[in-house]
This record gives structure tokens, sequence and C-alpha cells, in this order.
């Protein structure tokens, strides 16, 4: 890849002393921003080696504990930091930084960074598009439309009466676009649907 395409990829840098919560985001940014590369590191120290050589990122994703340590640094990026905070209370969340909880279900924090990598967040421009693989035609328009209704949280019988099909359809539907798909969770279907526009941030 030349030095002009490696500019053009955003990075992202993930720094969280705690390994297996570092590791899962990192898996759940390269499912919502497939374009990106990511990067983690376990400690302020390690990260600002890499700050210094010349390596900047397009978002910090930051553990509120290093945050409060090296306040005066990240103050100066405000705008690119992302706090990842244990609790949803604004009260307990840091002024002037966008927050993010991740002690909530899989879902709704792959809702949130949908949100942070497709809208943006403050002042700081969301990461650009990906032009994803074509695979028209992959589903047929009777699965776009359970599919669409599975990331919007219906549950199988509502998803029957609302499509006026047998429950059992709807069991096989979900299971043809599984396959097809290749995706076993509903984080991963909501990734897919919302890339692809068959459903808005705003639904799910």
């Amino acid at each position: 890849m030349s030095d002009n395409r490696m500019h053009d990829v955003p990075q992202l840098a993930i720094i969280d002393s705690n390994t297996l919560a570092a590791i899962g985001l990192k898996q759940l940014l390269q499912m919502v921003a497939p374009i990106a590369q990511i990067v983690t590191f376990n400690s302020y120290e390690s990260f600002r080696a890499m700050e210094d050589a010349g390596q900047h990122y397009f978002h910090y994703f930051v553990s509120i504990s290093i945050v409060l340590e090296n306040r005066i640094f990240f103050s100066e990026l405000r705008r690119k930091t992302i706090v990842l905070t244990t609790s949803s209370d604004p009260n307990s969340q840091l002024s002037g930084f966008h927050s993010l909880c991740i002690n909530v279900p899989e879902e709704t924090l792959v809702k949130s960074l949908l949100m942070m990598v497709h809208q943006g967040h403050g002042r700081n421009g969301k990461i650009p598009p990906v032009s994803l693989p074509s695979i028209n035609n992959v589903l047929t328009d009777r699965e776009i439309e359970v599919l669409s209704l599975i990331v919007q949280g219906f549950i199988n019988k509502e998803i029957a009466d609302r499509l006026n099909i047998a429950l059992t359809t709807v069991v096989t539907h979900r299971k043809n676009i599984m396959d097809k798909l290749g995706l076993r969770s509903v984080s991963a279907l909501t990734i897919y649907a919302v890339m692809q526009g068959y459903v808005d941030i705003s639904q799910i």
C-alpha cells in the first residue's frame, strides 16, 4: 500500500490497561469501522512512545482512569478523545469530554459505536465511509424485511404479525439470513443492516 493510501486510512487508538476490554472494543470497532486501522495500548506510556514517534490518531478511546491521570494531555485532544466509562450517569462523566459507557449490553454498545463512527461526535468529523464488497441480491426482499425488523428489536412473533406470515416462516428466514451472511449475532446483523442502508441508525 502506498504512503498516500496509508494516510487515507483512519487510525484509531484504544488506551486501556484492561486487556480484555481493549480486545473486545477493538473487535467491535473493526466490525463497525472496517476501513480503520485500530491499535491498542495497555498504558499511557506505551501510547506516548508511538505518539512521540509521529503517529497520530483520528480517535482516542481511553479508559477514564488514564484520562484522569493525564488530563492535561487529553484535554488538548478532547475533540478526538472518547472516555471509556462504566457508568451511564451523566453526573459521573468527565465534563467537556465525549463519554462511552462500556458497561452495557453488546447491542447497546454497537449502536453507540455505529452512531459515533457514522455521525461523528461533538465537532469532530465522522470516519470516512467504506465501500463494502458487492453483495447485491444475496438476500431476498422478504429476507431484507425480516432483517430490518430483527435489528429494530422485534421478536419472531412480532415479525410474523407485522408481515402477516407464519412464525415458522420467520424462523426459516432468520436462519437463511444468518447462513447467507455468515453472521451469528444480532450485533453483527445490526452492523450489516446499517452499513447496507437497510435500516437507519435512529431505528435501532
